[in-house]
């Protein structure tokens, strides 16, 4: 396993990280002793990143988390949430207001068993984007609030996710520079799409940490495929579709060069996260790592994927 810094934070994390949605059963039921053991699995295989939200499964993942992270020293892991985006009963909803942002941090602290959270998140911000006062009201309340909770050593780290990496640079650039330490992007480092990397020399000028998630581009690169829900394009389903008929095809399923290719391809990215509720495959996914990539099988797949490479889609 290889270790990198976030940015100027302190913190090396593993260049594989442990997402905690799956605990949530964000896509498809799990069994909770299971979801567990998957975490155990990671952190005894060298994985110190984890990351995880209220937003998954409405409280669950980080209910489920908070069962295994009792019986983990806390010294042996980095522990990431979220905050401003939740839902209950299947409904979406989203606050962040100081008050709200303030009272979630503390409310994440209990179902999480721990005392103090090493990386606060506020979780896509693209959807306040859409609200009253825009993304501005990040910049003036949400990340104030957060910034307060770390005065008082209630998280140690401030951060901001999206799927969309110009609002990552549009919250940046207007803040006080420094108040966000990383950000969290998703599927726009993976086989089918690395627009993450023309944004990285912004975020090291920013000195901002950079983490990748969704290897798998939510199902998308994945031999059982694209789910229902995946708001991609029919086009762009099926070229993926392809890709990893021909990597069955060849012996190489495209999840194992899905995660080599996230994880080995650019440095200057701290991380990636994935998400496994089944320890089986935590483990499968750690040794992936550990082996080379097939860089000739990359340019194959990116040659099938054609010109859906880089087709992107609204947050959902």
């Amino acid at each position: 396993m290889v270790y990198n810094e976030i940015g100027k934070t302190g913190m090396r994390v593993s260049n594989l990280s442990f997402g905690a949605s799956s605990l949530g059963g964000v896509f498809h039921s799990i069994r909770e002793e299971e979801g567990i053991q998957a975490v155990f699995t990671a952190v005894e295989n060298g994985i110190n990143f984890i990351d995880v939200s209220p937003y998954y499964g409405y409280y669950k993942a980080e209910t489920v988390l908070g069962k295994a992270l009792k019986d983990i020293a806390r010294d042996k892991y980095y522990l990431s949430t979220k905050v401003g985006r939740y839902g209950k009963d299947g409904i979406n909803t989203w606050d962040y207001s100081a008050k709200r942002v303030t009272d979630s941090v503390y409310e994440s602290m209990e179902r999480l068993n721990v005392d103090y959270i090493d990386l606060i998140n506020v979780h896509d911000i693209e959807f306040q984007g859409d609200r009253e006062g825009g993304l501005q009201k990040i910049v003036d309340e949400t990340l104030p609030a957060l910034v307060e909770l770390k005065k008082k050593g209630v998280v140690k780290h401030v951060g901001i996710t999206d799927l969309q990496p110009e609002n990552l640079k549009w919250v940046i650039e207007h803040a006080e520079e420094g108040t966000v330490e990383s950000i969290l992007n998703f599927c726009h480092y993976s086989l089918n799409d690395t627009l993450l990397a023309d944004f990285l020399g912004f975020f090291e000028m920013h000195n901002v940490g950079v983490i990748n998630a969704s290897p798998f581009s939510m199902g998308l690169l994945s031999s059982r495929g694209a789910p229902m829900w995946h708001p991609a394009s029919k086009n762009l389903c099926k070229a993926c579709a392809d890709a990893a008929a021909y990597c069955l095809e060849v012996g190489y399923p495209i999840e194992k060069l899905a995660i080599q290719f996230s994880t080995s391809m650019n440095p200057r990215i701290a991380t990636t996260l994935f998400s496994s509720a089944n320890p089986k495959n935590v483990l499968k996914n750690i040794e992936y790592v550990n082996e080379p990539l097939d860089e000739e099988l990359v340019q194959k797949v990116q040659e099938i994927i054609g010109d859906q490479m880089f087709v992107r889609w609204k947050n959902s």
